[in-house]
């Protein structure tokens, strides 16, 4: 696979990368293991005035690094300047919060332990690989960096072979920042090769987002060498409506949620129920604003999204909906891929999916929302676990009763009640089931490389 932009709205090859070769690749290896020993040795102070600086940097740059997002996957500038704000936040997050984070803890009375001291403090474990994906270039990986850094280990970013600017931006952002030379470094090189740097002893941990598949080798790898791994692999995200929801604000939040980012987000809406109570209200307003939502140019402004990262992604987006189509599935609006250059695919809503249908188990990135009757609570529960994902999802009511049945039943790293799911600093992201495992963000995220490590005194 070519390391190239490729111009999601015009289709066009905008700039080429040369993949590292293995001594370019031995060098990073060598800058970042030896930088390990100069993260070890700073403070907390050290690091997080580093760590402002960097978000200072992306603050001051972020109409050229929106820029590099919406050229190189198409989001929307409006959309990518917000990524890149968050990510500054992000930043600036850890900066405040990673000393609180990993402040040592002294969890038992000494004397139960039968000593004068009993502690846990935290310390780092090294060079972390981080191998991320496209739709988020920027937000993916700091979530990541932010923590890894501050914990005071190295970090070396492996990201998608389609956003290479935005990775080599990274790559070059925390050394700018003041941070040790090597203490983050961007690898330019294809998943395979990502996938036997684990073998290596220097890098001590991974953590994947992406595919299940991708998921699955990079555990494997990492199995093998006895290394901790953190996997976010997708979902196939639930949105249910009971009775006593707003429906008119669950149609519009709806609707953002499933074509936000062109529909390519794995904590994004992809399976809507909706009871019988309100179906026909919801699935009316739901249709109404999803024809309201016209794909165009991501720097133009009121474009709803933009198109399609790559072109594998449509061809897949549509044969999901061709799949449905010929089983019989209902499309209420767009499913045709338009004439004109580009990799855009319209607003899609289909009905009447059933199980035989690739989309009805499967993740489909892109515009497409299944819409679905349920006549009961219980239903709508049974239904949303009958999954091999448990990402997040978003429930709709303003009965007490129900909010506790759903958030506690439904089976999901995350409930998010009356509003849409999303990503916050200060709580913990990630799946279950084929969603993966470990947690990003929050206290959790900075605790997953770190070694936790028992101090005991007679």
């Amino acid at each position: 696979m070519a390391i190239a932009t490729i111009n999601p709205t015009t289709g066009e090859v905008e700039k080429t990368f040369d993949v590292h070769t293995t001594e370019q690749v031995e060098a990073i290896l060598d800058r970042a293991d030896r930088a390990n020993a100069l993260m070890a040795a700073t403070s907390f102070e050290q690091r997080a005035e580093w760590m402002r600086r960097a978000a200072d940097l992306m603050d001051a740059e972020l109409d050229f690094a929106a820029g590099l997002a919406s050229t190189e996957m198409g989001k929307t500038i409006g959309t990518a300047k917000y990524e890149v704000s968050k990510s500054a936040r992000g930043m600036r997050h850890y900066a405040d919060h990673a000393a609180e984070y990993l402040a040592d803890e002294r969890p038992v009375d000494p004397k139960d332990v039968g000593a004068s001291d009993a502690k846990i403090i935290y310390k780092p474990i090294g060079t972390v690989l981080a191998v991320m994906p496209w739709n988020y270039p920027f937000w993916q990986v700091i979530r990541f960096a932010a923590p890894a850094l501050m914990a005071g280990n190295t970090g070396l970013l492996k990201h998608s072979s389609s956003v290479p600017q935005c990775a080599v931006y990274l790559g070059e952002l925390f050394e700018r920042a003041g941070f040790p030379a090597g203490a983050f470094q961007t690898l330019l090189i294809e998943g395979a090769a990502a996938s036997k740097l684990i073998d290596d002893r220097r890098i001590k941990a991974v953590t994947l987002t992406g595919s299940v598949a991708a998921g699955a080798a990079v555990a494997e790898a990492a199995g093998r060498n006895i290394k901790k791994s953190v996997l976010e692999l997708g979902g196939t995200d639930v949105f249910v409506v009971m009775p006593s929801a707003d429906v008119v604000k669950a149609a519009e939040f709806g609707v953002n949620s499933r074509v936000q980012n062109s529909g390519q987000s794995c904590i994004c809406a992809k399976r809507f129920y909706i009871h019988d109570d309100v179906y026909d209200e919801f699935e009316r307003l739901f249709l109404e604003n999803m024809a309201k939502q016209k794909p165009g140019d991501p720097f133009a402004e009121g474009t709803s999204f933009g198109p399609m990262a790559t072109e594998q992604g449509r061809i897949d987006a549509h044969a999901f909906v061709e799949d449905a189509r010929s089983k019989g599935a209902n499309v209420l609006g767009g499913g045709e891929i338009p004439d004109g250059p580009g990799w855009f695919y319209p607003a899609t809503t289909l009905t009447g999916v059933t199980p035989e249908m690739r989309i009805y188990r499967e993740e489909c990135f892109g515009p497409v929302a299944c819409l679905y009757r349920v006549s009961s609570i219980e239903e709508a529960i049974e239904r949303s676990n009958d999954s091999d994902f448990g990402l997040a999802s978003s429930v709709w009511t303003s009965e007490t009763s129900e909010v506790e049945r759903l958030t506690n039943e439904i089976e999901s790293g995350g409930v998010f009640v009356n509003g849409n799911s999303a990503s916050f600093f200060g709580l913990p992201f990630g799946g279950v089931k084929d969603s993966g495992y470990g947690r990003e963000l929050s206290a959790f995220g900075i605790r997953e490389f770190v070694n936790i490590k028992t101090i005991w005194q007679a």
